[in-house]
C-alpha cells in the first residue's frame, strides 16, 4: 500500500502505461463533479468508481481484496479510514470468484489491522497483496466522496 498526497503520485509508483493514465485522469479531473457511478477512462484497462456515502462508525469492517486490478481510493471531499492489513492475515469469508467480480471479502483480527486516515486530497494505492476496508468513519459519521480508479495490472 502506497498513502499519498495526489501530487507526489507519480514519484512514488511504477508508472505503467495504465498507471500513468489513471495518474493522469486524477490530475486532469479528480476535482471535477462526476456523478456516482462508473465512469470508463480507458476501456477495462481503467475506470472510475465514483462514490458518495456516509462513513461507517461503527461494527466490525469487511475487508476486499482485488486480483486483477490494483485500487487507487482516491478522497475528493471528506474523510475516512481505510483499514489495511496483508492478505496473509486476512480470513477469507467470501473467495474469489472472476464471474462474480474482481474482489473476494473477509476479516481480520483488530491487532493485525493498520488504519491509515485520508481526507480530501489524499490517496491510497492498493495492491492485490493489500487487504483493505474502506468506508470507515474517522470519528462520527460523515460523508464522503471518492473516486475509486481501477487499474489493470
Amino acid at each position: 500500500m502506497i498513502v499519498a498526497n495526489l501530487e507526489n503520485l507519480k514519484d512514488q509508483v511504477v508508472l505503467t502505461p495504465n498507471m500513468e493514465t489513471a495518474i493522469n485522469f486524477l490530475l486532469e479531473q479528480g476535482q471535477a463533479a462526476h456523478p456516482a457511478g462508473r465512469l470508463v477512462v480507458d476501456g477495462d484497462n481503467v475506470f472510475v468508481e465514483v462514490q458518495a456515502y456516509d462513513t461507517i462508525a461503527e461494527g466490525e469492517p469487511t475487508f476486499e481484496g482485488h486480483v486483477s486490478y490494483i485500487d487507487i481510493q482516491y478522497v475528493v471531499e471528506g474523510e475516512e479510514i481505510i483499514g489495511w492489513a496483508n492478505i496473509d492475515d486476512v480470513n477469507v469469508t467470501t473467495p474469489y470468484d472472476a464471474a462474480k467480480g474482481d474482489f473476494w471479502l473477509g476479516n481480520v483480527p483488530a491487532d493485525r489491522v493498520t488504519n491509515v486516515r485520508l481526507k480530501g486530497g489524499q490517496l491510497a494505492v492498493l495492491y492485490p497483496t493489500d487487504g483493505h476496508a474502506p468506508r470507515r468513519a474517522a470519528g462520527a459519521s460523515a460523508p464522503i466522496r471518492k473516486l475509486v480508479v481501477k487499474v489493470a495490472i
